[in-house]
């Protein structure tokens, strides 16, 4: 079977262990703790997300126990997701432009 096209390469993956948070998830490998997602894209996805995370009480989406962007081989799914990204923004973008 042939590798992603990302496996491998140093712009897919860092580690900042040098990071006074690091690592900023309990229970993460930090052998294997990708800090190239430090702050989410795809917070924005809501549910569509696919990470482990709970809505609070005040609506606000929690992501502490989600190491889906933290993963070294996540991160061809973080990537894949940035169309749905594209289709949300462009969504948004137009629902302004018709108020």
């Amino acid at each position: 079977m042939e590798k992603p096209y990302w496996e491998g390469k140093e712009y897919s993956y860092f580690s900042h262990k040098k990071c006074e948070y690091f690592p900023c998830h309990k229970g993460a490998d930090p052998e294997d703790f990708n800090c190239l997602f430090c702050y989410c894209p795809l917070y924005a996805l809501g549910e569509n997300c696919g990470g482990n995370f709970r809505y609070t009480e005040s609506g606000i989406k929690d992501c502490t126990n989600c190491l889906l962007p933290h993963k070294r081989r996540n991160y061809g799914y973080v990537t894949g997701k940035y169309r749905e990204l594209a289709e949300l923004m462009k969504k948004m973008r137009d629902r302004e432009e018709r108020k």
